[in-house]
């Protein structure tokens, strides 16, 4: 039974052009339970008060267990469902009559079964299957649930991306569905300041400047809020960065001072530590970062005492400790200037992504996809940008993976207001053409981007 209980649920708003859902929290009403009848569950709340409010909440199970007795639906939802049990503090017994073990979740079949068949469930199911009672609760708000999915390799990529100061969306490329993120809350320093963003694990990083210091603004999944206070080893900004799971690698950047930066670190989201690693053989800032085949690249960059654009990338290796230099890995290639004159700082770093541990770069200028061949170390022209992906220099184009998907995020302005589409590219599929997942009204300009799998 749930008394008084803060659920956290989805709310769907559509709209004439696209279909938002925003995650939210609602305290659940007294005297809400759980009826079995008829092979039926019901979730009704107290009619008084405020028109009767009801409810009905169903645990997804679309694709259910690869096991070897597969659920239906309809089985599915005849399923009782056990109702967590009142736990003393002094004596730990279950109190209220309540007979049902709490580990069970489910208890027709079992917490594995359980657990196993919601592992299976889209991730934006969650909210609602947290609000069922405590046990699914606590294995959502945990992160226990998403734990369990990297085990299993099972998977969502979400995008998140920020095309309003302050303001952050997530897209579901496989639903096509948008979420709005709370508003960040901070000040116009850390707002106006350069600012970089990394997913890893459940959680989404923003880390630019306030009034004195570099800071760390951190959104998670499991409790749908911004939370502030982390801090690296050394503080930076203009880094490159990539996440692997659970963990990320930092590298590169430029302190408070201004200084370019060879040193880099380790975070575990798990542990929420940063770990000081060897540095580069290069000090370098506005560089990119990549995991491939298990290792960490760092691409291309502004080094040196004259600030120069580097041709070189760097590759760690998490098991020996130690970094390599790779000649030639940036695909621009521009050498000491870029050929339009600007200078070096003002274009944007490498746009680089990686799918299958196949290296891509999206070339901005010549409005085209590259490949990387690691045997020969040469990058070569697979394929057109969408034509409608507009950028300045770079900047406000976002080129990431997405699963086994590349997706690009741009817009343009039109009639004063902005429109951002998200396009898709599957590799293996070939010279298919790329498929258009969704517009939204938005600023035209991408700030930051990230990708969440989990």
């Amino acid at each position: 039974m749930l008394e008084g209980r803060s659920c956290l649920v989805s709310r769907v708003l559509p709209s004439s052009c696209e279909q938002e859902t925003k995650w939210g929290y609602m305290n659940c009403r007294a005297g809400v339970e759980v009826e079995i009848s008829s092979g039926k569950r019901r979730l009704e709340s107290d009619r008084e008060g405020e028109g009767g409010l009801r409810k009905t909440s169903k645990v997804c199970a679309t694709e259910v267990c690869d096991t070897e007795e597969r659920l239906s639906r309809a089985q599915f939802d005849r399923l009782s469902l056990s109702r967590s049990p009142v736990v003393g503090h002094s004596n730990n017994q279950r109190q209220g009559g309540d007979r049902s073990d709490m580990d069970c979740l489910i208890n027709s079949i079992g917490r594995d079964m359980t657990i196993n068949c919601l592992l299976r469930c889209s991730r934006a199911e969650y909210g609602s299957i947290a609000s069922l009672n405590r046990s699914f609760r606590s294995l959502v708000k945990s992160g226990e649930i998403y734990k369990l999915r990297w085990q299993h390799n099972v998977i969502e990529h979400w995008v998140y991306f920020s095309c309003r100061l302050l303001e952050w969306v997530a897209f579901d490329p496989a639903s096509r569905r948008w979420m709005q993120l709370p508003r960040m809350n901070s000040n116009e320093c850390f707002m106006c300041s350069d600012k970089e963003s990394l997913a890893v694990g459940t959680e989404l990083l923003v880390f630019g400047k306030d009034l004195m210091a570099h800071v760390i603004y951190k959104y998670s999944i499991l409790t749908n809020s911004w939370s502030s206070g982390m801090s690296m080893n050394y503080p930076r900004c203009l880094f490159g960065s990539a996440s692997l799971g659970a963990i990320a690698i930092l590298a590169g950047g430029c302190d408070s001072q201004g200084n370019i930066l060879s040193s880099a670190e380790l975070y575990n989201s798990e542990t929420r530590t940063f770990e000081t690693l060897p540095s580069m053989i290069k000090p370098r800032k506005m560089c990119s970062g990549i995991f491939m085949d298990g290792k960490f690249y760092v691409i291309g960059g502004i080094g040196g005492n004259d600030a120069r654009v580097l041709t070189c990338g760097e590759e760690y290796d998490l098991t020996t400790r130690t970094w390599t230099e790779i000649p030639d890995m940036s695909p621009g290639n521009r050498g000491d200037a870029p050929e339009n004159g600007m200078p070096a700082a003002a274009e944007a770093p490498p746009l680089v992504a990686v799918v299958n541990n196949e290296l891509y770069a999206a070339d901005y200028a010549g409005m085209e996809v590259k490949q990387y061949n690691k045997q020969t170390r040469e990058w070569a022209t697979v394929k057109r940008l969408p034509e409608r992906s507009g950028s300045m220099n770079g900047w406000g184009l976002a080129f990431k993976a997405c699963g086994d998907r590349l997706i690009v995020i741009g817009g343009l302005r039109a009639h004063g207001e902005g429109i951002i589409e998200v396009n898709s590219w599957v590799p293996s599929e070939g010279d298919a053409n790329w498929e258009l997942l969704g517009t939204k009204q938005s600023g035209s300009f991408v700030y930051n981007c990230a990708v969440m799998g989990c």
